[in-house]
């Protein structure tokens, strides 16, 4: 894995360019000219401590807030979260709140599956996804009565179950359990392989090897970083799948 800055490589056009963007609230300036580019099939990992401002990129590049300077363009227009085409290519999994409390598990997917044109391919595209994040015996259940890593799971699943161009996550690892975070990284790295572009804040160590760049913050400013990792992005086929650990 390389750290340097958030360029794109030369070969492939972005998707998703940010140029110079910056981001005050009042007088708190909390991102500073930051420059970012993630081309189809590249997964680009935002690090720095809490407060350096990923979330805040992360919201940017979504379309959910503008910069107060800068651009953000994604496809080569203006991103904006209530856009069509946003809403059709890009998938986040960004609050933990996102999701309807008045459905079971199985209908909030099946909501999202049919809302993004799946037809009739919704029930199968639903079973699966439920049976790969280990929700199959919750499914007729409310979100309340999930645990709280089963909440996250439910997100991540109503993201992979529709269409998607571009993946926005924030943190996409917080309270799964060991196994569950194995899996998203496995995951990560065969939608990646197939050409999704990928723009992720961890600091799990799994999620972060799937990178192919990574850009740290540190106090609203890139900055440049030794690899956390020191190795080769991870493929589908390397991320290591360990036995017999339960759901959380």
């Amino acid at each position: 894995m390389t750290v340097h800055t958030g360029e794109a490589p030369a070969s492939g056009a972005a998707l998703l360019r940010l140029t110079d963007v910056s981001r005050s609230y009042g007088d708190r300036q909390v991102l500073r000219e930051v420059t970012l580019a993630v081309a189809p099939g590249e997964c680009v990992v935002l690090m720095g401590d809490n407060g350096s401002g990923k979330s805040t990129l992360l919201r940017l590049a979504s379309g959910r807030e503008r910069p107060t300077s800068g651009e953000v363009l994604f496809g080569g227009r203006a991103i904006d979260e209530d856009d069509p085409v946003t809403r059709t290519r890009v998938a986040t999994v960004m609050d933990p709140g996102a999701h309807y409390p008045d459905l079971t598990v199985r209908e909030h997917l099946m909501l999202v599956a049919l809302a993004h044109a799946l037809g009739e391919e919704a029930d199968e595209a639903v079973d699966a996804v439920l049976e790969a994040h280990r929700l199959s015996g919750h499914a007729d259940m409310l979100p309340s009565a999930l645990s709280s890593g089963q909440t996250q799971s439910l997100l991540l699943a109503a993201a992979f179950v529709r269409p998607h161009d571009l993946l926005v996550l924030d943190e996409p690892e917080q309270r799964l359990d060991g196994h569950a975070r194995q899996e998203l990284a496995r995951r990560l790295a065969i939608h990646r392989d197939r050409g999704t572009a990928i723009l992720m804040a961890t600091h799990h160590e799994a999620l972060a090897a799937v990178a192919d760049r990574v850009l740290r913050l540190d106090g609203g400013s890139p900055a440049a970083a030794e690899s956390p990792i020191g190795v080769e992005p991870a493929t589908a086929a390397s991320v290591d799948r360990p036995a017999g650990t339960c759901g959380s």
